[in-house]
């Protein structure tokens, strides 16, 4: 049974209350599937967060959100369980789009509802990419008037606001989250075992900070033939959940990248690493 190591937290995309997603789609086609948690996540600027929900988008001038991760929906989260969610404005921002990255970020927007907010307009989920998102924001013909309010975190790249910019989309940028190492990573990962390894990549920010640690482990290369010799460490095969991730492993850390999701789901990893199996 081959070993999966999926470099996400198992709650990275639901709810808390919920359980992860894509352990139970690769066990139940025989994979030993681990989620581990290699970033963790800090909040920064609630204040000014806490400040524009409670203004409202009409007084902020407002027309809709970009949520262009899970994150920025624990961020917006974090101020409605501070009481805000008793706030009138909430109904209003309920009723205005919000456009969201990828079915992940969809779901923690929807699990907003226990707190009293039932967005009722959400584009832009089967987008995949924050480049694809801001095309599709960009070729919307029902766009709302105002400016969009963009959250993002602190390893953000600038393609959704050139995008954005080039094609004359108004928009302010609040940054409600950062990202650093998780302390607990290399301890969690080793509960599995064997030669068998497959290693999905869900994001560059963390293939950026697990690399190192997992050359340790693994004999990790851009070219399989040259990695042979290394040592008797096992070689994994490498799978990214897009070409965003994809690129930024082969390019940026000199990974082989066997298998690239369609889509950032776990059917779709799935099937990507599959097809490279079953060859």
């Amino acid at each position: 049974m081959a070993n999966v190591l999926l470099l996400r937290g198992p709650s990275s995309e639901s709810s808390s209350s919920e359980k992860d997603k894509y352990e139970p789609v690769f066990s139940a086609a025989g994979y030993n599937a681990l989620s581990i948690p290699v970033l963790e996540t800090v909040f920064a600027n609630l204040d000014s967060l806490q400040s524009i929900i409670s203004h409202g988008p009409q007084q902020e001038g407002v027309g809709g959100v970009l949520l262009t991760s899970k994150r920025s929906c624990d961020a917006w989260r974090e101020i409605l369980q501070c009481g805000v969610a008793q706030d009138p404005q909430i109904e209003l921002w309920s009723k205005i789009p919000f456009y969201v990255v990828g079915q992940g970020t969809k779901s923690g927007l929807l699990s907003l509802s226990e707190f009293g907010m039932n967005v009722m307009d959400i584009r832009g989920e089967s987008s995949g990419t924050g480049e694809k998102l801001a095309k599709f924001i960009v070729d919307d013909p029902s766009r709302p008037h105002g400016r969009l309010l963009y959250l993002t975190g602190d390893k953000n790249r600038d393609t959704v606001p050139k995008i954005l910019g080039d094609a004359g989309v108004e928009f302010v940028e609040l940054r409600v989250y950062a990202t650093q190492g998780s302390g607990r990573f290399e301890g969690n990962w080793r509960r599995l075992s064997g030669k068998d390894w497959w290693i999905v990549y869900f994001a560059p920010s963390a293939a950026d900070f697990v690399t190192p640690i997992l050359r340790t482990y693994f004999r990790l290369s851009f070219n399989r033939d040259q990695a042979q010799g290394l040592s008797e460490l096992p070689i994994p095969n490498v799978a990214a959940i897009g070409p965003v991730t994809s690129n930024f492993l082969a390019d940026k850390l000199g990974l082989l990248v066997h298998a690239i999701a369609q889509h950032p789901t776990p059917e779709s990893l799935l099937a990507a690493i599959r097809e490279v199996s079953e060859r």
